[in-house]
C-alpha cells in the first residue's frame, strides 16, 4: 500500500513521476526495468502506467515492454509535421557567429545534394557566394561529407556511381576510393572539412545534424576565406561546430 504521504504528493511531484514513468516506458522498458531506473514504488509505477495506457500515451504490457500508445503518437507526428529546423537553428547560429566570426550555414539533405536553409554571416567585410536555397554537392563540400560519413558503403557507392564524383576545384575528391578514406576520418573526428574542394579560396568545417528518427538529415559549417584561415586551420573551429550541431540535433530529439 503506499504510504499516505505519497497518496498526498504535491501536483508537481506527481507530474513529474508521471513524466518521469512515461520518459521511460518509451524506450520499450520492462515493468521492473522502469521500477529500477525512477526508483519509485512498484504499485506507484503500476498505478502511472495502468493510467497511462487508458489515457493512449502508451501501450504495451509489463512483459513485452512499452511503446508509444495511438494518443502519444498522433499528437507526437503533429509536432514533428510542425518542426522548422530554420526557426529552431536560428538563435544557435546567431551564438555561433558571435562566438567564431565566421559565415555559419545549415544545409539540408536533398536527393545528391546539400541545399543551404541557413546563412548567417560574420561581421567581416566580405561574404560567401553562398546563399539559401542553393544546392551544393555532397561530396566536395564539407556538410555533404558530414552527412555520408552516417551512410553505409553501399550508398557511398551508388552516390559515387550516379554523381560521378565530378571535380569542382583542384581539391575536389574525384575517385570512391579517396572519398571512402575521408568518409572514415570523418566518423573517427566527428566533423569534416573543406579545404577549397568546393570553391577555390574557401574553407569550412562542418559537424552533422540528427533528426528525431536518428538520421543525419542535415549538416553544420563554419566557414571562412582561405587567407584568413590557411591551411587547416579552420579546423581549430570543429569543437564550436559540432557542440552548436549537437544543439541543434538535441532541438530536433536526435540526440538526448
Amino acid at each position: 500500500m503506499e504510504s499516505s504521504t505519497e497518496m498526498h504528493a504535491p501536483a508537481s511531484s506527481a507530474n513529474q513521476k508521471t513524466l518521469r514513468i512515461l520518459e521511460v516506458a518509451l524506450l520499450n522498458e520492462r515493468f521492473t526495468d522502469i521500477v529500477t531506473k525512477t526508483g519509485l514504488p512498484k504499485s506507484t509505477v503500476h498505478r502511472i502506467l495502468a493510467s497511462l495506457i487508458e489515457e493512449g500515451f502508451l501501450s504495451g504490457d509489463a512483459e513485452r515492454g512499452y511503446h508509444g500508445g495511438s494518443r502519444f503518437m498522433a499528437l507526437a507526428g503533429r509536432v514533428l509535421s510542425r518542426v522548422d529546423i530554420s526557426r529552431v537553428a536560428a538563435p544557435i547560429v546567431d551564438r555561433l557567429v558571435a562566438e567564431v566570426d565566421c559565415t555559419v550555414h545549415v544545409g539540408a539533405l536533398s536527393g545528391h545534394e546539400m541545399v543551404y536553409v541557413i546563412r548567417t554571416d560574420s561581421s567581416k567585410p566580405y561574404r560567401m557566394r553562398s546563399r539559401v536555397g542553393l544546392a551544393i554537392p555532397l561530396h566536395s563540400t564539407g556538410m555533404g561529407k558530414a552527412v555520408m560519413a552516417s551512410w553505409p558503403d553501399d550508398r557511398i557507392a551508388e552516390y559515387a556511381a550516379r554523381t560521378g564524383l565530378p571535380a569542382r576545384t583542384d581539391s575536389t575528391i574525384t575517385d570512391l576510393g579517396r572519398l571512402r578514406e575521408a568518409l572514415a576520418d570523418v566518423r573517427k573526428l566527428g566533423y569534416a572539412l573543406d579545404l577549397g574542394e568546393n570553391e577555390l579560396g574557401t574553407v569550412c568545417v562542418s559537424a552533422p545534424i540528427y533528426d528525431h528518427t536518428g538520421e543525419v538529415s542535415h549538416g553544420l559549417s563554419v566557414s571562412s576565406i582561405a587567407l584568413e584561415h590557411p591551411g587547416r586551420s579552420i579546423e581549430e573551429l570543429s569543437p564550436q561546430a559540432i557542440a552548436a550541431a549537437n544543439e541543434i540535433s538535441r532541438s530536433l530529439g536526435g540526440l538526448r
